[in-house]
């Protein structure tokens, strides 16, 4: 785990070198990583890592430009639904390991049929691959949301997705095991609640809520959540990719540990030097949550509190089950430093990716 006190520790530049690769230095010159959905949040977190730890060759796949603007040389606009120039990009790349991040990920779709990248992108994907002389081992991202939260799976395929979105992830898993099957090694990876430097709603909308003193928590409920901070998630991702026994055909959660929503609200706050959130009775969520739902029925999108995000807000989700913590090891960041290395980023390394 990294020096709590060391003030670069804290700061979001460079934080991803806090760590190295499984890879020895000269082996890991002679990978070339493909990351499809580069330009998003954890996408953008993994080409940063292999960036700095001079991968071989690095490109990402993506239909928009890198949120990092020192990844545009890196970034290569490709889309995972159009099957023959993804073929032709992933024929002429070669890669030699996969992480998949490429989806769509928002709450709008009204059935799985509105998230086509969730499917056929991925069966794209897979058929591409075989392609190749050489098969590469990828890693797949699905969602916790394949199941609710009230639910705890006995297999890694029993479902029980409460929206569209989560639907749709649970064919992401399935296309994943039938065109993968014994010809590719995969492994399906389902985040949690990630966060960290680059991410986007929901979770930025947390501590800029917080920052501005509009987070209110529902008095009496001590909410326990494995939400994960995005540097750990690289850390066990490419702990998974290239360690971890070389698992293959496998399921896991990566996550942090349980932590307390409120006093990790009360963190937030600290760091970035506003006063804790207040706590309210939970009937005036509820009241807010109804505004809510009305508003986005309107048409407004993200809505700041709606049913279903009272009840996340509201339910526990502790995992700890299927994990990928007990094969990666360690996780090399606290709770307290991803903090700091978050709100960090929020106070100057977003505002300087926007100029």
């Amino acid at each position: 785990m990294i020096e709590t006190g060391a003030p670069e520790a804290r700061h979001w530049q460079n934080y991803l070198a806090a760590f190295r690769p499984v890879l020895d230095l000269e082996r890991l010159k002679e990978e070339r990583i493909l990351v499809t959905g580069g330009s998003g949040f954890i996408g953008t977190n993994i080409v940063e890592f292999y960036r700095n730890w001079i991968a071989g060759a690095l490109i990402n796949f993506d239909i928009v430009p890198p949120r990092n603007p020192e990844h545009a040389s890196l970034w290569r606009k490709v889309d995972i639904c159009d099957r023959v120039d993804l073929a032709r990009a992933i024929a002429e790349f070669r890669p030699t390991a996969v992480f998949h991040m490429a989806a769509r990920a928002d709450l709008i779709g009204r059935t799985a049929d509105d998230y086509p990248e969730n499917s056929e992108g991925v069966r794209n994907l897979m058929r591409a691959l075989r392609e190749l002389p050489h098969r590469p081992k990828i890693i797949v991202a699905s969602s916790r949301l394949v199941c609710n939260l009230h639910h705890i799976p006995v297999s890694d395929t029993d479902y029980s997705a409460p929206n569209a979105y989560g639907l749709s992830k649970v064919q992401t898993e399935i296309v994943t095991r039938q065109e993968g099957g014994n010809s590719i090694p995969w492994i399906l990876v389902r985040p949690t609640g990630i966060w960290g430097p680059w991410f986007g709603v929901p979770y930025r909308n947390f501590f800029e809520m917080i920052r501005r003193g509009l987070y209110l928590h529902p008095r009496g409920h001590a909410t326990l959540k494995s939400y994960g901070f995005v540097g750990n998630t690289v850390f066990e991702l490419d702990r998974l990719m290239y360690g971890a026994g070389k698992r293959i055909n496998e399921t896991s959660y990566v996550c942090d540990p349980v932590v307390d929503v409120y006093d990790w609200a009360r963190m937030i706050a600290k760091q970035l030097n506003v006063r804790a959130p207040f706590q309210v009775p939970y009937s005036l969520l509820y009241l807010a949550a109804k505004a809510g739902d009305l508003l986005e029925k309107l048409g407004m999108r993200h809505a700041p509190l709606t049913s279903f995000r009272l009840d996340n807000l509201t339910t526990n989700m502790v995992v700890d089950f299927m994990l990928a913590a007990p094969a990666t090891g360690p996780l090399p960041f606290s709770l307290g430093d991803a903090t700091a290395i978050t709100c960090s980023w929020l106070d100057t390394g977003d505002a300087e990716s926007r100029r």
